[in-house]
């Protein structure tokens, strides 16, 4: 059976159902305990920063002259603030709730990098294990390099070709699996393994060994192990599930000075490890703090130590937006997600963007922090939220990185 022809059945899944580093030594994890206990602020000061992001996110959406947002701040494991602002659709008048189902984008390779751990403390798959090994036909054009690749690899983006390596023909409706059949077309950046080129296709490859070490499609796996032992209950994959949402976010483009309402794109949900899920707010409180290890039924110490550790370095992360050029020292790529020096401080952290969504997420867990925004329209304004909110919980120089009060040109909306 050629490659295509086995990738094709993997994908062809049912309807959704509704080397790394180790645990911190014990003198470490001390230190760790005492620099959070030093600068968690005190339950009055916990109360007035819910305060002020919620007066933000007001704010952000009339600036924005948005659609819907969302956010939640987590301390320990409680809940400080967990909010919907705007609408689901700027042609209607469902307000967003909580419980508003948003795509999440590339947020989704933290769940990869999640299932992929679980397998590995199973004894079912190794870190070093080779894609050839469960895709004998896969290749690259550095046959040493595809012979060598490893899942620990494409799940940190060390598969040595160009970054983004054919999105834009996922972005034409071309299948995913003829898209794999392509990666050999490409020249090699580095030795598989040497260095990072962020991908969403080649990391996708996560699903297919899966499938092939389980038995079971990627999506059911993480619905399995995941979604519904963390009790995520409105997230699930793809656009079907999304548009069977009791309440889901529309996605917005800009036309003519207003955001408009448009069908979700299927394009991504193609390749459903690097950019598939959709949850609410609600869903994303639990994975915070389920990332912070509150919920280690789910996901114990080990795991998440393993899949935060940093794997790679990736300079392109320092610059960019004004918060990364400022705050992050240095920057690195872990299991599905990013690793920042915010300020001194360890930040866990990815941000996600599809047609019409933009997400981003952050952990502090030295000092057992955690917020996510989601938003259903493809304005910049909120970017610089989850800087605001984490110079602020740090007791950082205030900087204004919202630019709300800044003048707008006339047509534009940000």
């Amino acid at each position: 059976m050629g490659l295509v022809t086995c990738l094709v059945g993997l994908w062809l899944a049912p309807a959704p159902l509704q080397a790394a580093e180790k645990i911190q030594p014990p003198a470490q994890a001390q230190a760790a305990s005492a620099r959070a206990k030093a600068i968690t602020p005190n339950e009055r000061e916990l109360e007035a920063l819910a305060k002020r992001v919620d007066t933000l996110g007001q704010r952000i959406l009339r600036r924005a002259k948005g659609s819907g947002m969302a956010i939640v701040l987590t301390q320990g494991n409680r809940v400080l603030l967990e909010r919907g602002f705007g609408v689901t659709d700027t042609t209607g008048t469902e307000k967003v709730g909580i419980d508003t189902v948003f795509r999440l984008a590339s947020l989704s390779k933290a769940f990869a990098g999640t299932l992929a751990a679980m397998l590995v403390e199973e004894d079912a798959l190794r870190w070093d294990s080779r894609i050839v090994d469960y895709l004998p036909a896969f290749k690259l054009q550095d046959i040493h390099s595809a012979q060598s690749l490893t899942v620990q690899d494409i799940l940190s983006h060390r598969v040595g070709i160009p970054h983004n390596a054919m999105d834009r023909l996922l972005e034409q409706d071309e299948p995913y699996p003829l898209l794999v059949a392509k990666l050999d077309e490409l020249d090699s950046t580095c030795d598989a393994g040497d260095c990072y080129g962020y991908q969403n296709i080649a990391f996708s490859l996560i699903g297919d060994i899966v499938f092939a070490t389980t038995g079971k499609f990627y999506s059911q796996q993480v619905e399995k192990r995941i979604f519904h032992p963390l009790g995520m209950y409105s997230a699930t994959y793809g656009r079907e599930a999304l548009e069977a949402s009791t309440s889901w976010a529309r996605p917005h483009v800009r036309q003519r000075g207003r955001w408009i309402p448009v069908r979700p794109k299927e394009n991504y949900y193609r390749v459903p490890p690097a950019a598939g899920v959709n949850a609410s707010i609600h869903d994303l409180s639990l994975w915070l703090r389920a990332q912070l290890g509150h919920a280690p039924e789910v996901l114990d110490a080990e795991l998440l130590a393993t899949v935060h550790a940093p794997l790679v370095a990736t300079p392109d992360q320092l610059r960019g937006s004004a918060w990364r050029r400022e705050r992050l020292r240095d920057a690195h790529y872990a299991l599905g997600w990013r690793v920042y020096d915010y300020a001194g401080h360890t930040l866990i952290f990815h941000a996600g963007a599809v047609q019409g969504y933009r997400a981003m997420i952050g952990l502090l867990p030295d000092e057992d922090f955690g917020i996510a925004i989601v938003w259903n329209s493809e304005s910049g304004v909120p970017g610089g939220l989850l800087a605001t909110v984490l110079d602020q919980y740090l007791k950082l120089p205030r900087h204004d990185w919202l630019k709300l009060d800044a003048p707008t040109p006339r047509g534009w909306l940000r």
